[in-house]
């Protein structure tokens, strides 16, 4: 029994907690049969469904992205359908918790800030606006890594003071 996170294709809907038990619950997250795409910087594997892009399914933009911004060789790659987030495999092949680290990213409000430099420079610059979400914050960097892959991006958790967030 593991506990993940179900990103949902439809951007309106709440990314959800969800006890995977087995491979039904996999595919039953997914909608059919699943590929694992791993994130080895994030210790996760994300299970989506494996015919998505022949069925069509609709795109997911906040997992793509979440992919694409920790595995930048993805960087064409898109991620289709709802998507199963669990923890890396173990060494006899099990699925492992999401770290929790990440889980309370994903889950729990908190603000985040977006930090670029040029590759190989010593300083570090703020964005101008902080995001009340992890996933819309890593959305922006990985576009951000995109479009000038000059730069090197960081999202960092800003933490809790009085009048220290510049939120839209």
């Amino acid at each position: 029994m593991v506990q993940g996170i179900i990103i949902p294709a439809d951007n309106t809907a709440p990314l959800k907690t969800a006890t995977l038990d087995s491979l039904q619950d996999f595919q039953r997250a997914v909608g059919g049969w699943i590929e694992a795409v791993d994130i080895p910087d994030l210790g996760v594997t994300m299970y989506v469904n494996d015919e998505g892009l022949i069925r069509d399914l609709p795109f997911n933009r906040r997992a793509t992205f979440l992919w694409r911004f920790h595995v930048p060789q993805a960087r064409d790659a898109r991620l289709v359908g709802d998507v199963a987030v669990v923890g890396v495999a173990d060494g006899e092949g099990e699925n492992t918790e999401l770290p929790m680290d990440l889980r309370r990213r994903l889950i729990e409000p908190g603000v985040y800030r977006v930090r670029t430099r040029q590759r190989g420079g010593s300083r570090w610059q703020e964005e101008p606006v902080d995001r009340d979400d992890y996933v819309e914050t890593v959305i922006w960097a990985a576009l951000l890594q995109e479009m000038s892959p000059a730069l090197e991006v960081r999202v960092e958790r800003v933490e809790d003071s009085a009048g220290g967030s510049n939120r839209p």
